[in-house]
């Protein structure tokens, strides 16, 4: 089964919606693979004190992905570091999600995820059709 970090922004984002496009992912992708939701832990009233372990956990669950699904309804620093570290650095197949047209996306962005599709749906069902069933043997 394959492993998927769900990766978008969470500062500065109501907190209804980091969770709410979350929910709808593992809601089109589970049972068929694994998420990995980087907001299973509360670091809320905490992030000051706690910037180092937040980071660390997250690469840690980019590391044990397969696979990197992006919100990149805005910009945001940690998801683009996020994106850069798994493409770039570990050669993870990153697939967004954005309502920017190609023009307006940032180059960085097009450069470091391997696919940019217009929404949630297409991106998991683009996830669905390339990568469910796809382990070895299948």
């Amino acid at each position: 089964m394959k492993t998927i970090y769900l990766c978008g922004p969470i500062m500065d984002e109501h907190e209804g919606h980091a969770r709410t496009w979350r929910k709808e992912a593992r809601k089109a992708l589970e049972p068929d693979f694994r998420i990995l939701d980087p907001m299973r832990r509360n670091f809320k009233d905490r992030e000051v004190d706690s910037a180092n372990e937040i980071v660390e956990f997250d690469l840690q669950d980019i590391r044990e992905a397969d696979i990197i699904l992006v919100n990149y309804s805005k910009p945001s620093i940690g998801t683009a570091m996020e994106v850069f570290y798994a493409s770039h650095e570990l050669r993870k197949f990153v697939v967004a999600f954005s309502p920017y047209t190609f023009q307006d996306c940032s180059p960085w962005m097009v450069r470091f995820c391997t696919k940019i599709l217009p929404s949630l749906e297409d991106a998991t069902a683009y996830i669905r059709e390339h990568f469910q069933g796809s382990e070895p043997g299948n």
